[in-house]
C-alpha cells in the first residue's frame, strides 16, 4: 500500500473508532558509515529505516502506537494500541494535537547532490586520511578511529485537521583521531569536517587538526593544583553546554529537575552572555522548519545580554505554564514520546578572537576537551568536577600542554562569572555550539 493511501486509511479507522484527534508521524531515512584501522576497512554499514507512529486521543487521554510495517492489519494494530495506551494512561494532564500554523519557515536542508555520491568515493576520502596523517611526521603512527559518514531523513506529520508537513535534510561528516608516539610518550588529537556538500568535506583540515593537537600534546604534563584564570576552547564548551542543556527543558523545570523554574526575567548569567536556540540557522545540525507537534519553529533567545528570557516548551509544557510553545517538541525516533529539546543551540559570538582572549588573560589555562561528563556533572545541582586537558597561556600566548588534571565548579556560577565569549563560533559535529569563552576562575587539581 502506497504511504499517502495508508495514512488516509489510518486516520478514516482512527475516527471510527472514536479517537477525537489522531496524528500520524512518519520518519524515513538511510545512512552509510565505514571505519578504518591500520589503512584498510574495519568496518562497514549501510542502512535504511521506516517506521510510522498514530498518537490521538481516546477519552480525554493521549495514546501511541507504532509500527514498521503499512498494511491492512498494521491499521488495526495501531488504533488499538492507542486505544488501549490512553486506557491505561495516568497523565491527566491537558493534551491536543496541533491544528498547524499559518506560515511556515523554508529552509534548504537536503542536498540531492549528495545522495548520489557513490560509495567508492567515500571509501576513497576514509583511505586517504591515514597515509595523508603519517606524512605529516614520523611521530604520527596510526589513526586510532577514523569514520566517513552520510546520512539523510525525512519526517512528515499529518493529522485529523488537515495538517500536512514534511521536512528532508541531509549530511556527511569525516573524523579522525590520531596517535603520536614519542620514546614512552602517547598522545592523541581528534579532527571533524561536516558538510551536506560531499566536495566540501576538508580531508587536509581534518588531518592537521587531528596530527597537530596528538603532537602538540606528546609534552603534557599536569600543573599544580590551585586556582587558574581560565578559557574554555570552542571544542570543548559545546559539551559542557550540551549535558546541561536539559535544565533549560520546561519538562524538566515542572519535574521539580531545573533550578531555573519560575526564574524567567531574572539575571542568571554575565551581560556578556546571549544563549540562543536558533532552530533557523543555515546548515545547522538542528535545524527544522516545524517541530515534532507541526509547531513551526523560530529562533529564540533563551539567555539574552545575562536575563533568562524562557524555558524551552512544547505543547504540554506551554499549556500547564500558560504560554505559547516555543516549537521545542521532540521525538527520540518515530516510536518515541513526546519531550522537548533545543534545536541549534549556542552562546552568540562576541567580537574577540581567541588569540585577543588569550591576550586579555595573559596567564592561566585553556581548556580543549573534558572527560567523565555524565559521572562528574550533576545536571540538576549544576556541579561539575571533570578531568580535563588543555594547555598553559604566558604572556599572552600559547604555552605548554597541559593534561590529568580536574576541572570542577558550577554551571550556574559559571554562567555568572563569564567575562568575554570569542568570536570563533564551533559545532563539533552536533547542533550545540559555542565560541570560545573566558569562564573568569576555576578550581584545578592536578600536581
Amino acid at each position: 500500500m502506497n504511504t499517502d493511501l495508508f495514512i488516509q486509511k489510518l486516520l478514516e479507522a482512527a475516527k471510527t473508532r472514536g479517537l477525537a484527534e489522531a496524528e500520524v508521524f512518519l520518519v524515513s531515512g538511510d545512512s552509510f558509515r565505514a571505519m578504518s584501522q591500520q589503512g584498510a576497512l574495519s568496518n562497514y554499514t549501510v542502512n535504511s529505516t521506516r517506521g510510522l507512529s498514530l498518537r490521538g486521543i481516546y477519552n480525554g487521554k493521549m495514546g501511541y502506537a507504532a509500527t514498521e510495517a503499512m498494511d491492512e492489519e498494521a491499521i488495526t494494530q495501531l488504533v488499538s494500541g492507542v486505544i488501549e495506551s490512553a486506557l491505561l494512561s495516568e497523565d491527566d494532564s491537558f493534551q491536543q494535537i496541533y491544528k498547524g500554523d499559518e506560515h511556515y519557515p523554508e529552509l534548504d536542508l537536503y542536498n540531492p547532490e549528495l545522495d548520489t555520491v557513490d560509495e567508492k568515493q567515500k571509501i576513497d576520502l576514509l583511505l586517504s586520511l591515514e597515509p595523508m596523517a603519517k606524512a605529516k611526521d614520523p611521530r604520527i603512527v596510526q589513526l586510532a578511529y577514523n569514520a566517513v559518514v552520510t546520512a539523510s531523513s525525512s519526517h512528515r506529520i499529518v493529522n485529523t485537521h488537515g495538517l500536512d508537513l514534511q521536512d528532508r535534510d541531509n549530511l556527511a561528516y569525516a573524523y579522525a583521531g590520531a596517535v603520536a608516539k614519542e620514546g614512552d610518550r602517547v598522545a592523541t588529537g581528534m579532527g571533524m569536517t561536516v558538510s551536506r556538500d560531499f566536495g566540501k568535506l576538508d580531508a587536509e583540515k581534518v588531518v592537521n587538526d587531528a596530527t597537530e593537537e596528538a603532537l602538540f600534546m606528546l609534552t603534557a604534563e599536569p600543573v599544580p593544583s590551585g586556582t587558574y584564570r581560565c578559557i574554555i576552547e570552542n571544542r570543548c564548551m559545546p559539551d559542557l553546554l550540551g549535558v546541561f542543556s536539559g535544565v533549560f527543558s520546561a519538562e524538566s523545570a515542572q519535574k521539580g529537575l531545573s533550578l531555573l523554574s519560575g526564574k524567567e526575567g531574572e539575571m542568571i548569567a554575565s551581560e556578556v552572555v546571549t544563549l540562543m536556540d536558533d532552530p533557523l540557522m543555515k546548515d545547522g545540525l538542528g535545524s527544522q522548519p516545524f517541530d515534532a507537534e507541526g509547531v513551526a519553529c523560530f529562533p529564540k533567545a533563551v539567555i539574552e545580554n545575562g536575563k533568562f528570557t524562557t524555558l524551552l516548551h512544547n505543547l504540554k509544557t506551554a499549556h500547564k505554564a500558560g504560554v505559547k510553545s516555543t516549537g521545542n517538541a521532540a521525538r527520540a525516533g518515530f516510536a518515541g514520546s513526546m519531550q522537548v529539546s533545543p534545536t541549534n543551540f549556542y552562546f552568540m559570538p562576541g567580537e574577540k578572537s581567541l588569540a585577543q582572549l588569550m591576550e586579555d588573560m595573559n596567564e592561566g589555562l585553556v581548556i580543549t576537551d573534558v572527560s567523565g561528563l555524565h559521572a562528574g556533572a550533576n545536571a540538576i545541582s549544576g556541579d561539575f568536577s571533570l578531568i580535563a586537558q588543555g594547555y598553559t597561556v604566558k604572556d599572552g600566548k600559547k604555552d605548554k600542554a597541559v593534561e590529568r588534571i580536574t576541572v570542577a565548579g558550577n554551571f550556574f556560577q559559571l554562567l555568572k562569572n563569564i567575562r568575554a565569549v570569542g568570536n570563533d563560533l564551533f559545532f563539533p559535529g552536533s547542533s550545540t555550539g559555542s565560541p570560545s569563552v573566558d569562564i573568569g576562575e576555576i578550581a584545578v587539581a592536578g600536581k
